[in-house]
């Protein structure tokens, strides 16, 4: 392996900041997370990694080649896609075999997630070879980060598929799984999903729509699902999509018994509130988080 292969000075920086350079083991197949629209998202270690793996299997080689040249890497590239994942991974192993690193990307975010690479990384693990990932940008995480919703968790379900009726049946779970999910689309056919979310979603359920995530027209709307259909009608389909939709709101009285409510409401003058959340929690079984937001709403209204 040619081991001076620049990469933006990378060296240098690791030096700079005293982070020592990663271990990099081989034969291995590494997973690089991409920045998902803003360059400046691509970590350190990514650069690293890329500029010292044998090879790269990327999803599209030119736009790879494009975000190489831009960090004055040289990279050797083959592609691995949808279309050829089969072949794709036969030339993996192949590298794997004989000692080397692969590094595996895709267009943009994380291989394997919504994208291809699980087939390849499930038959490389099944021969034996070590699978290593490099985090990167996520648009899930990105957009869940400023949509203010999911405190307690959330639900990544991605592309829908199928037809008008799976469609249905499968947003229908996600509404009543009782948690926020998140979903992918297309511009082309993101009219199509806002239409079925309208359909199929209550009303007053919250609902976030994050376009453009990291770039110059990033725009992140918060709306109801009764708010849909209108949306549609004055939106223009710009752009990759994540779309969230919120659990349903929880009336928090109705969680707490008659009986709990009296004894929190009795010692709610005595003790500090997060220590009394965490005692009431402990003894009823429910949620700190539930209890936390009753004795708040008392506290206020007092």
């Amino acid at each position: 392996m040619d081991s001076s292969k620049p990469c933006f000075e990378i060296e240098k920086i690791l030096d700079s900041i005293s982070l020592a350079s990663q271990d990099l083991p081989a034969p291995a197949l590494y997973i690089v997370g991409l920045p998902i629209g803003n360059l400046g998202d691509i970590t350190l270690r990514a650069l690293w990694t890329l500029s010292q793996a044998d090879f790269i299997a990327a999803e599209d080689t030119r736009k790879t080649k494009k975000l190489l040249e831009k960090f004055n890497i040289q990279g050797r590239l083959f592609p691995v896609h949808q279309h050829n994942e089969h072949e794709g991974t036969e030339k993996i192993l192949e590298y794997l075999s004989q000692g080397l690193r692969v590094a595996l990307v895709t267009d943009a975010g994380t291989p394997a997630v919504s994208d291809p690479g699980s087939k390849s990384v499930a038959i490389v693990r099944e021969h034996g070879y070590r699978v290593i990932p490099v985090p990167g940008a996520s648009a899930v995480v990105t957009a869940m980060s400023a949509a203010g919703m999911a405190p307690e968790g959330f639900v990544f379900h991605g592309f829908l598929h199928g037809g008008k009726k799976e469609r249905r049946d499968e947003i229908a779970k996600l509404v009543s799984g009782g948690r926020t999910f998140i979903l992918y689309e297309a511009p082309h056919r993101i009219l199509k999903l806002a239409e079925e979310l309208a359909e199929n979603v209550p009303a007053q359920r919250k609902i976030a729509i994050a376009r453009e995530l990291t770039k110059k027209f990033e725009n992140i709307e918060s709306l109801t699902a009764s708010e849909l259909t209108d949306w549609s009608k004055h939106h223009e389909p710009r752009g990759e999509y994540v779309v969230l939709v919120n659990a349903e709101e929880k009336n928090t009285e109705e969680e707490l018994s008659q009986e709990l409510r009296e004894w929190l409401d009795n010692l709610i003058p005595l003790l500090p509130t997060g220590q009394l959340a965490a005692v009431a929690s402990k003894i009823s079984g429910l949620s700190k988080k539930i209890i936390y937001n009753y004795i708040l709403s008392k506290k206020n209204s007092s």
